[in-house]
């Protein structure tokens, strides 16, 4: 009798840790807005513009590049506009990941009348302005994307990528409004709070994690 008990403790402890051997933990999420591009220098609000990268644009991706080394980073998603898929290219040259996926998800907010008008403009075409730190966010400029609408998408567009990589970690290279709105949705925020948070600077990391930031 004995002998059998302890054969059974010996099988359970066996089966105990092949289940922590193999079970997969869920994978991490980490979202980098694109390189500077020429908007960006001009003052320029760019929205859907097609801009590029401008040089320090360029090192500014390979540098974020290498701070990504350690991330374990499998898949690379990115918006299809051309700041971020440059950005998203040079990054996985870097980490040697063979290709990029373009997610029309991922886009920037549609600035609407305000797109390639100088932030200068903003109080001209909006009435209604979130001040923050370092941005001031406008809220009803005619024909923009409102934030509700765009924490909305960013909530489908991160339970998609979610779904089809739920063991992997995968970037996003994405823009700053959009970004803030994909970390208020894997943290169930409100849109205000998710813009209320830190400036998303130019290729900054944000590493989306099970801990809810404080």
């Amino acid at each position: 009798m004995t002998r059998g008990k302890n054969m059974n403790q010996r099988l359970f402890v066996i089966k105990t840790w092949f289940e922590k051997l193999f079970k997969q933990s869920p994978g991490k999420i980490f979202l980098v807005r694109h390189g500077q591009d020429t908007d960006n220098v001009a003052g320029i609000l760019n929205g859907h513009r097609d801009t590029s990268l401008t040089e320090l644009g360029r090192e500014q991706a390979k540098k974020v590049a290498k701070k990504l080394e350690g991330c374990e980073i499998k898949v690379i998603y990115c918006s299809p506009l051309p700041r971020t898929h440059q950005t998203a290219w040079i990054i996985a040259g870097h980490l040697h990941i063979a290709g990029v996926n373009y997610h029309q998800g991922l886009i920037e907010r549609d600035f609407g009348i305000l797109t390639g008008k100088p932030i200068s403009d903003v109080p001209k075409y909006a009435t209604k302005i979130l001040k923050t730190e370092k941005v001031d966010y406008f809220l009803d400029a005619e024909g923009s994307e409102d934030f509700p609408a765009t924490l909305a998408r960013a909530k489908i567009v991160l339970k998609e990528i979610q779904t089809r990589h739920p063991h992997e970690n995968v970037l996003m290279v994405t823009h700053g409004d959009i970004g803030k709105m994909i970390r208020a949705a894997y943290y169930g925020w409100s849109w205000e709070q998710g813009l209320r948070t830190p400036y998303f600077d130019n290729t900054g990391i944000l590493e989306l994690s099970q801990d809810i930031p404080e």
